[in-house]
């Protein structure tokens, strides 16, 4: 079980704080609608009001603060978190700290500062899965965060090494991730879906070969 100290919620508790500071600080200051969702080409084609804008982003970071610090607690495999708990309040830390710059960007974005969206997003969003992936090889077995298919859940060694395929192809993907904003937008997509497609089917078939594998052994 990982144990939750101060010292270790510190950046977790800082990008937070940071979050509200620029809601309320950002809030009287935004137009009574604000641009909320953007297409491959950089164009808005949704809107919220400010006052959902204000609230939403930053309740969801909140909320998934909390689900980070109570999921331990809930995993029949509680006692494993311990064995990787400073690469799972990395990779926490690292995705409100991407929530945080797409809120961020949104918006500045909606107080008229010259943001280019899309490269924002999607550069945070690809060097998020970079870091991610790169991290996946240190995960231990649990029911929450990794790569869980039946076969890598089932074998000690189905999991590792299935996460140390999966890892590579993560950070792949987040490369493609990254250069998609500057691609033609069908080629974009394309290239996105068909990362996606490749890591779903690939991690799947790769550990039930190996699952295979190890059975007969």
């Amino acid at each position: 079980m990982i144990k939750i100290k101060l010292r270790n919620e510190l950046i977790a508790l800082t990008i937070l704080a940071i979050t509200a500071a620029l809601s309320l600080w950002a809030y009287p200051q935004l137009p009574l609608r604000v641009a909320s969702h953007w297409n491959f080409q950089g164009e808005v084609d949704g809107y919220m009001s400010r006052g959902m804008h204000s609230l939403m982003l930053p309740g969801i970071l909140f909320l998934m603060y909390i689900t980070f610090l109570v999921m331990p607690y809930f995993d029949p495999k509680k006692e494993r978190y311990q064995e990787f708990a400073k690469v799972y309040r990395l990779m926490r830390d690292a995705i409100l700290f991407v929530l945080l710059g797409v809120y961020a960007s949104a918006t500045f974005y909606n107080l008229d500062y010259p943001v280019n969206i899309s490269a924002i997003v999607a550069s945070l969003i690809g060097l998020l899965m970079m870091l991610l992936g790169n991290y996946f090889g240190k995960l231990k077995r649990n029911w929450f965060i990794g790569l869980r298919t039946p076969w890598t859940l089932s074998s000690e060694d189905v999991w590792s090494k299935t996460h140390r395929l999966g890892g590579r192809l993560f950070m792949l993907w987040g490369l493609f991730i990254i250069i998609a904003p500057w691609l033609n937008a069908s080629i974009a997509l394309i290239v996105l879906f068909v990362g996606l497609a490749t890591i779903l089917i690939g991690v799947n078939l790769y550990s039930y070969l190996l699952f295979r594998q190890e059975k007969k052994k």
